[in-house]
C-alpha cells in the first residue's frame, strides 16, 4: 500500500512565502497539504485562500483559517489533530515553515528514512541558509554542561567538554532532536507521544514533543540527503544561524519558552542550574571581551538579563499538550499562564 503524506504549514503574515514553499511541494505528487493562517489579520487568509483556488493547486492543498494567534505549535496542532482524527489518516506528517524551499526529492528521502527505520519517530531534513550553505539542522539535548560552554563560547572548554551548541553538518543516523523548520512526523509515534504542548508560544516547542517522543521509544534521526532552503525568522525577526558581532534581542517569550523547556525536561532544579551555568559562562564570555579577547563571538543584545530574569524565576511549568483523539479548538494553555 502506497504510504500517505501529509505537509502541514503555518503561515503568519507571510503569505507570498507560503505560496512559493507550497508551489516548490508540487514536484512530491501524491501529498495532501493543509496550510494553517495562525490569525494574521492583514489579509494573509484572504491571499492564501485566492491562490490556493487555482486549478494547481484545488485538488491538494487546503486552507485552514484561524482567528487567534495561538502560537506555532497550537496552530500545527490544530491541522495534525484533523488530520489524524481523519477518515483516511496519514502515516507521516511533514511540519515545513513558510519560508522555506524544497529541493527536489526531499520529501520522499524523509519518508524513506521513516520506511527504512520502524523505531524512527521523526525525522529532519538538512537545512541550507539562502545562499545554499549549510545551516544548524541535527542537535543535543541540553545539558549543564552545553550550557556553560553556550555562555562561555570558549573554544578550549568547547574541546574540554565535548560540547556543540548545534551541528552544521551531520551525518544520516540517530540525533537527540532536529529542527521544526522541516521534520516529518511518523503518526504513531504522535499518537503515543502526543502533540505539541501549547504551554510555549514559540521556540522550544520541538525540543519537548522530541524529548517525549525518544521517552516513549521511538528514535528521531537527521537525513541530510533532503534539502530545504531556509529564510530562517522571516516571521519573528530572530534568526541565530549567522554570525553576527551584535544579534539582536530575542523577544521576552524565548526566554520563557526556554525557561518551560527546562523545566518540563529536567524539573524547575534542572531548569535554574542550567541557567546559572550559563550566566556563569557568560559571566567570563564578558570579562574577557573587556581584556580585548573574545570579541570575535557573536553577543545578543540584553541576553544575559533577560535570562536572569526569566531563567532564575521560580516556575510550576504543567504539561499542557493535546492527546490525538481530543477535538481541536481548544484554546492555547500559554494564554492562562501568568
Amino acid at each position: 500500500m502506497a504510504r500517505r503524506i501529509a505537509v502541514v504549514m503555518v503561515n503568519y503574515r507571510t503569505p507570498d512565502l507560503a505560496v512559493g514553499a507550497v508551489a516548490a511541494l508540487e514536484q512530491e505528487p501524491g501529498l495532501r497539504v493543509i496550510v494553517v493562517d495562525g490569525g494574521s489579520g492583514d489579509g494573509s487568509a484572504e491571499k492564501l485562500a485566492a491562490a490556493f483556488a487555482a486549478p494547481r493547486f484545488a485538488d491538494w492543498v487546503e486552507l485552514l483559517p484561524l482567528t487567534e494567534n495561538g502560537g506555532f505549535g497550537w496552530a500545527n496542532n490544530q491541522a495534525m489533530l484533523r488530520l489524524l482524527q481523519s477518515d483516511v489518516p496519514p502515516d507521516y506528517i511533514l511540519l515545513l515553515n513558510p519560508d522555506t524551499e524544497i529541493e527536489p526529492g526531499a520529501v520522499s528521502r524523509l519518508a524513506d528514512v521513516l520506511d527504512a527505520h520502524p523505531r524512527c519517530g521523526a525525522v529532519g531534513s538538512q537545512l541550507l541558509e539562502p545562499d545554499g550553505e549549510p545551516s544548524g539542522s541535527a542537535f543535543s539535548w541540553i545539558t549543564i554542561r552545553g550550557e556553560l560552554d553556550r555562555g562561555a563560547k570558549l573554544g578550549a572548554l568547547t574541546r574540554l567538554l565535548g560540547q556543540s551548541e548545534y551541528q552544521i553538518t551531520a551525518p544520516p543516523g540517530e540525533v537527540d532532536w532536529v529542527t521544526g523548520a522541516s521534520v516529518m512526523f511518523r503518526s504513531e509515534a504522535l499518537r503515543q507521544a502526543g502533540l505539541f504542548d501549547t504551554g510555549f508560544f514559540l521556540y522550544f516547542e520541538e525540543v519537548e514533543l522530541m524529548w517525549r517522543i525518544h521517552k516513549v521509544g521511538w528514535s528521531i534521526r537527521h537525513e541530510p540527503a533532503s534539502r530545504v532552503r531556509h529564510v530562517g525568522g522571516a516571521a519573528t525577526g530572530v534568526n541565530g544561524s549567522r554570525v553576527e558581532a551584535l544579534r539582536p534581542a530575542r523577544p521576552d517569550y524565548w526566554y520563557r519558552s526556554r525557561r518551560r523547556m527546562l523545566t518540563l525536561m529536567f524539573g524547575r532544579a534542572g531548569a535554574l542550574t542550567a541557567s546559572l551555568a550559563w550566566l556563569a559562562g557568560n559571566t567570563s564570555l564578558l570579562a574577557r571581551r573587556l581584556i580585548g579577547s573574545g570579541k570575535a563571538h557573536p553577543m545578543v543584545k540584553c541576553d544575559a538579563r533577560r535570562l536572569a530574569r526569566h531563567g532564575l524565576s521560580p516556575a510550576t511549568e504543567k504539561p499542557a499538550y493535546p492527546r490525538w483523539d481530543e477535538p481541536p479548538g481548544k484554546p492555547p494553555a500559554w494564554r492562562s499562564r501568568p
